[in-house]
């Protein structure tokens, strides 16, 4: 009888191996479900981005808007008959401006 039962138990555990480890066992399964869904979130982030991406160079193709704002922004460039006016962020009092008060 015991015979039986450990020719059993060997035969469970012979078939349960490919489904656990094999080919297309569980953990390779779960594993490529995480690849994916990592794949798919890089993904929609590059979709954005493209759509983005795209709405720039429609934006350059169609008008002179979008190239006058990127001369602006990137270039500092100014129309004539303008003024450049920058303002630069407050420094902390020095030492000397501190005591003259």
């Amino acid at each position: 009888m015991r015979i039986v039962i450990y020719s059993m138990l060997v035969l469970l555990i012979a078939i349960q191996y490919p489904l656990w480890l094999g080919k297309g066992g569980w953990l390779k399964v779960y594993e490529m479900e995480r690849q994916v869904e990592l794949q798919e979130a890089k993904n929609s982030l590059s979709a954005l981005r493209n759509a983005k991406l795209s709405g720039d160079v429609k934006d350059l193709k169609d008008g002179t808007r979008a190239i006058e704002e990127r001369a602006r922004v990137e270039h500092g460039l100014i129309k004539e008959g303008e003024f450049f006016v920058q303002i630069l962020p407050a420094d902390k009092p020095s030492g000397t401006q501190a005591t003259k008060q």
